[in-house]
């Protein structure tokens, strides 16, 4: 089993930036990618970035590259998402999951999820 535990969700304006974090426990060994989905009411979850913790390969969806960066800290067991030039259309739910090996939008390729941290980009 793999808990999840998302944090740094908030409320910004457009244009601003924000750091959600996910601290991963229980048995991640053969969990490899830690991944960032996030959901909007009405429409599915959908992966936005992710990174492979073996070979350090990274994911970013065309609607959040350049804006957006992963990054982990394998001492703490963390994984960021460093949000930068966000956008109304950047809000939801956001969501920490797991995988052995899957780095993509599907969400049913995730074996773990984390609980849930709201953003909103409103002015």
């Amino acid at each position: 089993q793999v808990q999840l535990v998302e944090s740094g969700g908030g409320s910004v304006q457009p244009g601003g930036s924000l750091t959600l974090s996910c601290a991963a426990s229980g048995t991640t060994s053969e969990q490899f990618v830690i991944g960032w989905l996030r959901q909007v009411p009405g429409e599915q979850r959908q992966g936005i970035s992710c990174v492979n913790r073996n070979d350090g390969h990274t994911w970013y969806a065309d609607s959040v590259k350049g804006r957006f960066t992963i990054s982990r800290d394998d001492q703490k067991n963390t994984v960021y998402l460093h949000m930068n030039n966000l956008k109304p259309e950047d809000t939801a739910t956001y969501y920490c999951a797991t995988s052995y090996i899957y780095c993509g939008r599907l969400e049913r390729m995730y074996d773990y999820f984390g609980q849930g941290t709201q953003v909103t980009v409103s002015s």
